[in-house]
Formats: C-alpha cells, sequence, structure tokens
C-alpha cells in the first residue's frame, strides 16, 4: 500500500481522521466478506468497508482522475488504486486493531446462508414459537444473513411456502426445503453475477443476469412461470412482496 486519499469523509459514518496514517505503507494480507462488509486485513488492523445502496469499488490505474462521488483510492504497489464510488453515501469505512468480528457492526451478524451453521436444525429452532412471517424472518440479519428481499422471495417461491406464513408454524420438513431453497437461490446468483434491478454492476462494470431467472420478484399480474397464475404483491415490513398464491399454499 503505497498511500491512501480520502476526499470525502462524511459517508454513512465520518472515516476517522487517524485513517490515513494508520493504513499507509502496510501490506494487505487478505480480503474476506462479513455479510455485507468486507474485511481488508493489513498487519495492524482490518478496513471494513460496506457499499451501501450504490457505492461500488473499482481497481483502475494510478493515473485515473476522480469522478464526482469517487470518495477514497487506496494506491497499490504495481500502479493500481482500489477506489470507492457511492452517489448516495450511504456506504463506509472503518478501521479496527482488534477482531473485526467484535466490531459493533458485526458482533450480533447470525450465520452466512451458506455456511454449515445454517442448517434445518438451527432454522427450525429458531422459529419456534415465533408469530412474525417467515419472510420478515429469513431477512433479519440477526436470523441469517445475506438474504435480501429479492431473494427471500424467490427462496419462498421455491420451497413453496407462503411468504406470509407464521415462522412458528413451519415444520422441520418446511425448514429443510426453505434452507435448501435460499442456498440453491444464492449460489445460482452468484454464479450469473448478481441481480441487477437498476444501477447494480460486479467489479468489471458487468451487471448481474439472475434477474432472468426470477419467478415472482417483481412480477405481479404476470402468469407464474410454473402454474400460470397471476403473481400477487402485498407489502411486508415496508417491502415488496410477490409470490404464486396457488404454488406457496404453505
Amino acid at each position: 500500500m503505497l498511500r491512501v486519499t480520502v476526499r470525502e469523509r462524511r459517508l454513512r459514518w465520518p472515516i476517522p481522521a487517524e485513517f490515513e496514517t494508520r493504513v499507509e505503507g502496510q501490506v494487505v494480507r487478505g480480503v474476506e466478506r462479513r455479510a455485507k462488509y468486507l474485511l481488508l486485513r493489513f498487519d495492524s488492523g482490518t478496513a471494513i468497508v460496506h457499499l451501501g445502496m450504490s457505492g461500488s469499488l473499482r481497481v483502475l490505474q494510478q493515473d485515473s482522475p476522480p469522478l464526482p462521488h469517487d470518495h477514497w483510492d487506496m494506491h497499490l504497489e504495481g500502479g493500481a488504486l482500489l477506489r470507492f464510488h457511492d452517489p448516495r453515501r450511504f456506504g463506509s469505512l472503518h478501521w479496527t486493531e482488534t477482531d473485526p468480528n467484535r466490531h459493533p457492526l458485526l458482533v450480533k451478524l447470525a450465520p452466512e446462508p451458506l455456511a454449515p451453521e445454517f442448517d434445518v436444525e438451527y432454522l427450525f429452532r429458531r422459529t419456534r414459537k415465533r408469530a412474525v412471517a417467515i419472510k420478515q424472518l429469513i431477512m433479519n440479519s440477526q436470523l441469517v444473513v445475506g438474504v435480501g428481499n429479492i431473494y427471500a422471495s424467490e427462496a419462498l417461491f421455491r420451497a413453496q411456502l407462503s411468504p406470509r406464513r407464521a415462522a412458528g408454524r413451519l415444520s422441520r420438513a418446511h425448514c429443510a426445503a426453505l434452507v435448501a431453497a435460499i442456498r440453491a437461490v444464492l449460489g445460482e446468483a452468484i454464479r450469473v453475477g448478481g441481480t441487477t434491478l437498476r444501477d447494480y454492476v460486479n467489479a468489471d462494470g458487468i451487471p448481474g443476469y439472475f434477474r432472468q431467472r426470477l419467478f415472482v420478484y417483481e412480477r405481479a399480474g404476470e402468469p407464474c412461470r410454473v402454474c400460470g397464475t397471476p403473481i400477487k404483491q402485498a407489502t411486508q415490513g415496508a417491502r415488496a412482496t410477490y409470490w404464486c398464491p396457488r404454488c406457496q399454499r404453505s
């Protein structure tokens, strides 16, 4: 790491004033992910990056002129730089010299949906005596991380579960179907680069193509791809929910 340039500190949380001096001259030892946070591991600590709703990271040449909303750069050896772009400034950059998993933003996060800890028994145990709708529960990062609105809707369709079903009414068989569906949906989305609905692109500027495989999300009124019944839409927890009333009766 040659140096760090911060052009705008006023993100969702202010970038620490000492960030540049803590990072400059260090070597990036590893890059990891925890939920929606990217962890850049250095010798003396970890940079925690969140992209927010519209943020992106690009690897560019050192002489690439900054554009509006390019808020910080990490200048790397070999002539490259890592640049953060965020028009809405909902992203963030943090620094910790302790275990990042104990950082206030990460400490309460639940298991990853593709991790062994997120299994049938875990989901069955965490849904007992819960009256909340199952869709809202699987979008709660204290139950499982990384299952957003799109993938929750699609996973529930594949599991043949109504998004409005009370979580406590799920049987072990329902939980098994839902765990498998969540993993399948996320796995397929990863393989085709995610889901671009408006402005999402990957690190190379390429949109995600999972939208072409969506069964219910943003298809209200259109025929179900399985049975032909019109897809319904409602609001749950201030988020749009889509489902097939015939395929998702459970």
